[in-house]
């Protein structure tokens, strides 16, 4: 619940966006300069991202640019592949810790 006095903004949807483009951009730097720079809150701008990221926007974005896949995108194989690779990896502690 708010406390007397506490007062909260409204933003437009295309404001929103404006500003999820700067911190896109890197036009004014990070989460912190955009917020200075627009005059509001780094903990709006992070609310505004976070639901960004669950609209898959941002996510999708940001996996772009890493070079990975959604989880959602690997294939049956991918996922027998990672499961070797953890199989084998287990078998490399086990036999680590025996050696103690």
């Amino acid at each position: 619940m708010a406390s007397k006095g506490q007062k909260f903004a409204s933003y437009s949807l295309e404001f929103k966006n404006e500003v999820l483009e700067a911190y896109k951009s890197g036009k004014y730097g990070g989460r912190d300069q955009v917020a200075k720079h627009y005059n509001i809150s780094s903990a709006t701008i992070w609310n505004w991202i976070s639901k960004d990221r669950k609209q898959g926007t941002l996510e999708n974005d940001i996996y772009r640019k890493r070079g990975r896949t959604k989880e959602s995108n690997l294939t049956k194989e991918d996922w027998k592949e990672r499961y070797e690779i953890l199989k084998k990896y287990q078998a490399f502690l086990k036999a680590q810790r025996e050696r103690k």
